[in-house]
């Protein structure tokens, strides 16, 4: 995140708690990557955000595989120490203060010790602390849990809770992928049911308060009753898993955990919690499509601030050089180090101004050339109004480099251990993935990672004889199975990694500062049995956050335009086959269809399993692109990942503004290089001043 120099927050306590390290028990293995994630939340909150130490109340538990760190007993997460941090903060703390609650680790079921809030067999949910293992281990129950953050919200503090955890059971699996759940799905296991949160009814009462006064009859899943009072980010949806992987095939880290932090620092400030939700997310789909982040409560507020809307901090102007009196380079105070690349954008402000929404106040926009540890050099590319450039003026992101060309490193597995390789295997290991690493050395898309550089991609052989493509874990579904003893294998593989280059990039689009962004409604709606002819009164799934949809049944996408201008729309849906199509919504085919202001469609959307047995369920994504000039959004179409991507150059047009030549650019035929200017300024994803936005649904296809 780029903040202003000295800024600080002051009125704020955070409560850090990661376990790898479990005392035995029978259903939760030790992890790798929670204090790994702890460390680095913990780094952010002090170096960015100047959070003072003693404000930050850090409970880890280091696993002695990986870790000479040996806690003590005060500062370990165990089920006592968990609830002592709570009241500790809750006491010290001031209406008004903020809180930060972070918790990596296992998320955990067992059978209820609230049988009169809980109906038809759910079960008790909630965090594991390191000692579930001992005789007198207990969970940290949702019951409880929600009785601690009422105590907070009731204070008047501002919460904010972080749960990289899974809400069902899972097994961890591998040597560099986790999952953060149990082994055995529902804990039956006797435990000791006394609280050290609140008497029994209290809890019970506190409960039912949140609930309205009902038991619950929902299936599990929500950890909490009702989070209207604070802001709750988790790590998956009830039915998924929260994964932990190796990044740049070293150091694990929980998907959630690693890229907030990543999207924190590499983004423009000012983020709402539903801007942040939404890129971490298009960052997780993209690698790991089976885990959907889930956000509920104050979605609207700003990331660590108490305000709602849009606020944006800034960087200072180190140095200033200029040609003939006018300004041609400047020195900004930020770098690698904060997430920035060549190519973003800035604003330029005069010192001393500090409400940034005035955009007639902007001087002039630069563009990063070169970047280094904490601070970049960038070159004035417009002047905006004549006026000096001073140091100390103040710099506002407007928008990121997008780099259509990705990293990929090559993972070589060993002999022997769990999911490695037969000798058989690893003796073709290395001269199959010399080859393949010969191919991606001469395509455009695709480029080595060094190793200083953190990959994109993984490539690997598997026990079976089958190249596969991890990207944090080994992908799935990419059919046919491609084996190494075939001679067209490693071009092939090429192809295939090019084809997800274009379809993460597209995945990954967004422009959430645009105007836009709140000036159009889209959601998806549920009337089951419904066939034409039948009147249109769709409803609300049940659960928002968890849309689930059976083969076959017919859903209602609403669009409306709640604008005073003429919208052009355009709807892709990312398919489980690695497909992108366009949906049409009226019986006229169109490059893009305009929406008047004020109207609003609902359009009739049946989805479909693919058509092989290879697929229980699949995650599919409809993409809201929302402009007001006219684009050609042909250039994002893809073929399914079997198939080979056609030349597209002939009747697609290119509107000469940055989102149209970023559709180009990614559209650009599979064997030639993408154009070396479009993948640094041109390909904008956050800038309010361009026309144009993005609005995704995600949903779930069961049988």
């Amino acid at each position: 995140m780029i903040t202003k120099t000295n800024y600080q927050v002051t009125n704020f306590y955070a409560l850090l708690i990661g376990i790898d390290y479990y005392r035995e028990n029978p259903s939760y293995e030790s992890l790798k990557g929670c204090v790994r994630d702890i460390n680095l939340v913990a780094d952010y909150l002090k170096k960015t955000l100047k959070v003072s130490e003693e404000r930050i109340f850090k409970l880890t538990s280091s696993n002695p595989e990986i870790s000479n760190v040996v806690e003590s007993e005060e500062a370990l997460p165990i089920y006592e120490n968990i609830i002592r941090k709570f009241d500790a903060i809750t006491q010290a703390a001031i209406s008004g203060t903020q809180v930060y609650i972070h918790y990596s680790g296992h998320g955990g079921r067992a059978t209820t010790i609230y049988p009169e809030l809980k109906r038809n067999g759910q079960p008790d949910e909630g965090i594991v602390p390191m000692d579930i293992g001992d005789q007198q281990g207990r969970y940290l129950r949702d019951v409880e849990l929600a009785t601690l953050l009422k105590r907070m919200t009731d204070k008047g503090l501002i919460v904010t809770v972080i749960l990289d955890s899974c809400h069902s059971g899972g097994a961890t699996r591998g040597d560099d992928v986790a999952i953060r759940g149990g082994k055995g799905g529902i804990d039956t296991a006797s435990r000791n049911a006394k609280s050290l949160v609140a008497p029994r009814e209290d809890l019970i009462k506190n409960w039912l308060a949140l609930t309205e006064g009902t038991a619950s009859t929902s299936s599990a899943g929500r950890w909490l009753p009702q989070t209207r009072d604070y802001v709750l980010l988790a790590a998956c949806r009830p039915s998924e898993f929260a994964h932990e992987f190796a990044v740049s095939s070293k150091q694990r880290h929980g998907a959630l955990t690693y890229w907030m932090i990543d999207t924190l620092t590499s983004s423009p400030s000012g983020l709402t919690y539903k801007v942040l939700h939404d890129r971490i997310s298009a960052k997780i789909q993209s690698k790991i499509p089976q885990q959907m982040p889930m956000l509920l409560g104050e979605y609207d507020r700003l990331v660590f601030g108490v305000e709602k809307g849009s606020l944006q901090y800034a960087i200072n102007v180190l140095e200033v050089i200029e040609e003939d009196l006018e300004p041609k380079r400047v020195l900004l105070s930020a770098g690698i180090a904060n997430g920035l690349g060549v190519g973003a954008r800035f604003a330029i402000y005069p010192f001393g101004l500090t409400d940034f929404t005035q955009k007639k106040e902007q001087i002039a926009i630069v563009e990063i050339i070169e970047v280094n540890a904490i601070d970049s050099w960038a070159d004035v590319i417009e002047i905006l109004r004549h006026s000096t450039i001073d140091q100390g003026a103040q710099a506002v992101m407007l928008s990121a480099s997008v780099d259509l060309v990705r990293n990929v490193r090559f993972l070589k597995k060993s002999i022997g251990k769990a999911e490695q390789l037969s000798q058989a295997v690893a003796d073709q290991q290395e001269a199959t993935l010399e080859v393949v690493e010969k191919l991606i050395a001469s395509n455009g898309w695709l480029r080595l990672a060094d190793g200083k550089q953190k990959e994109d991609y993984q490539v690997a052989v598997n026990n079976q004889g089958e190249y596969e493509i991890c990207v944090g874990t080994p992908l799935k579904n990419l059919l046919p199975a491609l084996k190494i003893e075939d001679p067209e294998a490693p071009q092939k593989i090429v192809q295939r990694l090019v084809h997800l280059v274009k379809y993460q990039v597209i995945q990954e689009l967004s422009n959430q500062f645009s105007d836009l962004t709140n000036q159009i409604e889209v959601n998806l709606l549920t009337q089951p049995n419904w066939r034409t002819g039948m009147p249109k009164k769709p409803q609300p799934f049940p659960d928002p956050t968890n849309l689930i949809v059976k083969t076959g049944e017919v859903t209602f996408l609403r669009i409306k335009n709640t604008s005073s201008q003429v919208l052009n729309i355009t709807i892709l849906d990312l398919e489980p086959t690695w497909a992108i199509s366009r949906i049409q919504i009226e019986r006229q085919e169109r490059v893009f269809y305009p929406f008047n202001p004020g109207q609003e469609m609902l359009i009739p959307i049946k989805f479909n399993l693919p058509n092989t047995t290879r697929y229980d369920q699949a995650r599919e994504t409809l993409k809201v692109f929302v402009t007001i000039g006219q684009n050609d959004f042909r250039w994002l179409e893809l073929p399914a990942l079997d198939q080979e991507i056609v030349k597209k150059a002939a009747g697609l047009t290119r509107a000469n503004n940055p989102l149209g030549k970023l559709l180009a650019a990614i559209g650009t035929d599979a064997n030639e290089q993408p154009p070396v200017e479009l993948t640094r300024a041109a390909v904008t994803v956050f800038d309010p001043s361009q026309e144009w936005t993005t609005k995704e649904i995600q949903i779930t296809l069961i049988k």
